[in-house]
């Protein structure tokens, strides 16, 4: 994946090396169809902390009634810069920063053209543990979009992680599809969709596994669509490391790793064969009309 270098880096909060506090508690067309459609319509209001566990942090499991889906045992990232600060040496610092750049400028272009404004938001870097406005977090949360302050936060090990204990192809593309899933919970929040399901979760608890589920596919969806605007940058193939990345982190190859078992009953982020469809949907047309998983 073609990107470039020396940009994005004011959108990143390196925490790497600062340690985290105690746990003791693209640019270019597509996008078009703002405002992306609202399951039982949009709520007003501030958004409650309950959320948390609605949208709540991506392959974190929390909502599996205890069915070990989570990615947990993370082994952290490198030993990162001392004092927080990005490398401009180091390739995958470069990515991730210009990752972000593109995913935040794509997003702006996408809500000025609907007639939006688009706040920018940033990605937060951390080793082993930090803090959040959702609360403690550690690397064995994986990566994860808190609402309540609406950040992005990312231990970079995960990616290792994803490679050798669950199977993913890796590569450039499968990190830049990571990180646009949790920027689209930031959409999701911005347009008042986790909202609206955060309420209908508390009218019909029953149906809080499904909400999840359909949140998280349309981030995957929504990822797609942004990947679908860098198509020109894109080598031939590698869309695979995106949707290798997809699959690996769907509930049943999860719960098939972890617990030897799969429990459908549990899912909270959707199957394999879901999550590849919807970042594929997204991926094919570029626009956020076919993102509307709450119709499906």
């Amino acid at each position: 994946m073609k990107w470039k270098r020396n940009t994005g880096f004011d959108q990143i909060e390196d925490r790497r090396g600062q340690g985290g506090g105690g746990l003791g508690g693209a640019l270019g067309g597509g996008g078009r169809g703002l405002p992306i459609p609202i399951p039982g319509g949009r709520a007003g209001g501030g958004i409650g902390g309950i959320i948390v566990f609605v949208v709540f942090l991506l392959f974190s499991g929390v909502l599996n009634g205890g069915s070990g889906s989570g990615l947990g045992g993370l082994s952290g990232g490198g030993a990162g810069q001392p004092g927080g600060t990005l490398n401009p040496q180091n390739d995958t610092d470069q990515f991730v920063a210009a990752t972000v750049a593109d995913i935040q400028a794509f997003w702006g272009d996408t809500f000025t053209t609907s007639g939006r404004d688009y706040p920018e938001t940033k990605l937060v870097l951390f080793e082993g543990q930090t803090q959040s406005g959702c609360g403690p977090a550690s690397s064995a949360t994986g990566p994860f979009y808190c609402p309540a302050d609406q950040k992005v936060y990312l231990d970079l090990g995960f990616f290792d992680e994803l490679k050798t204990r669950f199977g993913a192809q890796g590569g450039d593309l499968a990190i830049a599809y990571v990180i646009a899933h949790e920027f689209g919970h930031h959409i999701q929040t911005v347009l008042g969709i986790s909202e609206s399901a955060q309420q209908q979760a508390q009218q019909d608890p029953s149906r809080a596994n499904d909400l999840s589920v359909r949140q998280e596919l349309q981030a995957d969806c929504l990822a797609g669509v942004w990947v679908h605007s860098n198509v020109a940058d894109l080598e031939a193939g590698v869309i695979n490391e995106a949707l290798s990345a997809a699959s690996a982190v769907g509930d049943d190859r999860i719960q098939q790793s972890t617990t030897g078992r799969i429990d459908p009953e549990g899912w909270t982020h959707g199957s394999a064969e879901q999550r590849t469809q919807w970042f594929s949907a997204g991926y094919r047309s570029g626009n956020t009309d076919d993102c509307d998983t709450f119709a499906q």
